[in-house]
């Protein structure tokens, strides 16, 4: 079943319209926030097929995210109670709460600092942080760090493959999507049992 490659056809063809750079960083400001697809799925096919551009592409990537960051932060600050508690709680997420919460409190900066690298869902940690009333200026400088690390590492994987990269990959494309399925099954079965 062709279902990936006709999806990263598509990615390909959104990462060369003139608009994509504005598209890109909407995607990275609200994923910060509230967005559930990270913003490489946009970033990686516009580096892969305009390298020349790729540490332009990253810089827009860095700056939206951290820009959406501190967005996430300030809603986590002033908006937590009526607003997002209600929302965790309606979602069931109380005990991944109470998680990060004790994560942040082991750990500080460098909790932000590994959410913005990783792909743990960095949202849940801008907004817990506001919550939390971390120090402002190092959790802006954590994420600017770890953001900006994680950007211009894509940046330049698929800078340094370009449009060759692009050919190669659209041949396993649906092999490697569905093979991440399955793995996202199994961890899922695995983290619940």
């Amino acid at each position: 079943m062709k279902l990936f490659s006709s999806l990263y056809d598509r990615v390909l063809v959104w990462s060369q319209h003139r608009r994509a750079p504005s598209i890109l960083a909407a995607i990275s400001f609200t994923e910060a926030v509230v967005f559930p697809i990270p913003p490489d799925v946009m970033l990686a096919p516009m580096a892969m097929t305009q390298p020349k551009r790729a540490w332009f592409f990253a810089f827009i990537t860095t700056i939206a995210s951290v820009l959406g960051g501190i967005a996430g932060y300030w809603l986590g600050y002033f908006a937590f109670d009526p607003l997002v508690l209600p929302l965790i709680e309606w979602a069931g997420y109380e005990e991944k709460l109470a998680t990060i919460t004790r994560w942040f409190q082991d750990y500080g900066f460098w909790i932000i600092f590994i959410a913005g690298f990783s792909p743990l869902p960095y949202k849940l940690f801008t907004v817990t942080g506001g919550m939390l009333q971390v120090l402002f200026v190092p959790f802006v400088l954590g994420s600017l760090i770890s953001r900006g690390l994680r950007y211009y590492l894509v940046a330049w994987l698929l800078r340094t493959g370009g449009p060759v990269m692009a050919v190669k990959l659209r041949t396993y494309v649906d092999r490697i999507g569905w093979a991440l399925v399955i793995l996202a099954v199994i961890a899922y079965v695995w983290t619940r049992f």
